[in-house]
């Protein structure tokens, strides 16, 4: 089968670089598979997971959790640009259970629709890495 280039950066380091034959990604839109010869298009990405399958000769396939950014196909392969990415074997499930459960009670405590709303966009993105180890 035939391969194209696939970079995953995220602000702290670039992720994955490398051939692909397919690459799964989760967008606003739904999730989309890309394969060589995809017509161009920019995607916005929703948290997920990215499942990147390599070529024969690779690892098999690399799964990445995503949350924002944006997926950017052109001739030249795929880019994703994330906010915030890391690799779905490196997700501490034990941890993420106790930062859940610490947050939910500072959900429960918070005075302020602020503060009500800050500690729930930190479960959200919890919620979401638990999801992806779910997967």
């Amino acid at each position: 089968m035939t391969t194209f280039h696939v970079e995953l950066v995220s602000p702290e380091k670039l992720l994955f670089a490398g051939q692909a034959e397919s690459a799964t990604v989760p967008s606003v839109n739904g999730e989309m598979t890309i394969l060589v010869g995809h017509s161009p298009l920019m995607a916005v990405l929703k948290p997920g997971v990215v499942t990147i399958r390599e070529t024969q000769q690779g690892a098999g396939a690399q799964r990445l959790f995503v949350r924002g950014g944006f997926a950017d196909v052109n001739p030249a392969g795929l880019t994703i640009l994330a906010e915030y990415a890391i690799p779905v074997e490196e997700i501490d499930v034990v941890l993420v259970d106790s930062q859940i459960r610490d947050a939910e009670e500072d959900f429960r405590d918070a005075k302020t629709f602020d503060e009500k709303q800050k500690v729930s966009d930190k479960l959200v993105h919890l919620r979401d890495l638990r999801a992806a180890v779910r997967r």
